[in-house]
């Protein structure tokens, strides 16, 4: 009996599109950082990191070969320079390779819900459970050097306490309410977010080929350190620690291992990520005045990916991603 063949949904076919983007990128990236790690336990982490990216790449270009789509252009070879001088610590790549786990959990989630045919939806789920297994490996070898930075430590309750005035939703003006453990979360992670945005592009505006570029680069980084600072605010008026900068973990050099295409690329992602946290994060915080800044950083950062996205389309970077018929061509 002859199997009916299901065509990809617009779903599928873009959720595939922007994974093997992402991963493309990925290999590029993790092929520089194992030339230059020394660790050997960050080692096996990169190694991981990269074996993963390559396989994902390879699935996905197997799925569009038997489709019929056409592959993407991406990011190849012509992206990196494994041979350029070390741009970031060996500690470095493990904080990045941390965040970037987090945020593929994030992304690979919101995927798999929108996809049908069984072997995407075994595709996605293995690409969760692959990237689950990279966070934890990542965060054992942080904790073990000591450079991985836990949120902040808060009384046990000790009792249940029902809420009973609307004072709990205030902000702004009087004495505020203690911040809740969902709030401290968001403003602890995204203060760590920003800090790893501003350490990327600190490096990246060193090396990066284009002057506008560049200064897209500098101004990304103001805008971080602007970010950080609101952030920090809400935890020292509770008397919490915030996360500590990674600038340090930037080396000065000249020569880029990556293509100034790449690097933009990854600062898009990066502001798109962003944006999703800042998401995220409104719906979990009930005071006004929290939720009100992070509407306000919100506009911020899609202004600034906007432009972002106006400098790959100025240089042509920007590859044009899966989309509806054109009826005005048909």
């Amino acid at each position: 009996m002859e199997t009916h063949h299901i065509r990809l949904t617009s779903s599928e076919v873009g959720s595939l599109w922007a994974n093997y983007m992402a991963d493309t990128m990925f290999v590029c990236v993790y092929q520089y950082y194992l030339a230059k790690v020394e660790d050997e336990e960050i080692q096996k982490v990169i190694e991981h990191a990269l074996d993963l990216a390559q396989q994902h790449v390879q699935v996905v270009t197997k799925i569009f070969k038997e489709e019929g789509h056409a592959i993407p252009l991406g990011f190849t070879e012509n992206d990196v320079n494994v041979k350029a001088p070390r741009l970031f610590s060996d500690e470095f790549f493990l904080l990045f390779t941390k965040h970037m786990t987090k945020g593929a959990l994030v992304t690979y989630g919101a995927m798999l819900p929108h996809t049908f045919r069984n072997d995407i939806r075994e595709h996605f789920m293995s690409c969760i459970s692959s990237t689950m297994e990279l966070l934890n490996d990542t965060t054992n070898v942080l904790l073990s050097k000591g450079i991985e930075v836990r949120s902040p430590y808060i009384p046990y309750l000790q009792e249940v306490d029902m809420v009973e005035k609307q004072h709990f939703l205030a902000g702004w003006w009087g004495k505020q309410r203690p911040l809740m453990a969902a709030e401290i979360t968001h403003l602890f992670s995204n203060i760590q977010t920003n800090h790893m945005g501003s350490a990327v592009i600190t490096g990246f505006a060193q090396v990066v080929k284009a002057k506008d570029v560049q200064n897209y680069f500098i101004r990304g980084k103001e805008i971080s350190k602007k970010q950080i600072e609101v952030f920090s605010k809400y935890l020292n008026e509770n008397d919490l620690p915030a996360p500590v900068t990674w600038d340090a973990q930037v080396q000065d050099i000249m020569e880029s291992p990556f293509s100034d295409k790449l690097m933009l690329y990854i600062i898009s992602l990066m502001s798109a990520a962003g944006m999703g946290n800042y998401g995220a994060a409104i719906s979990a915080s009930p005071r006004r005045d929290i939720g009100a800044d992070y509407v306000r950083l919100l506009g911020e950062i899609g202004l600034y990916a906007e432009d972002g996205i106006n400098l790959q389309i100025k240089h042509a970077w920007l590859e044009r991603p899966p989309h509806a018929a054109d009826k005005e061509k048909s």
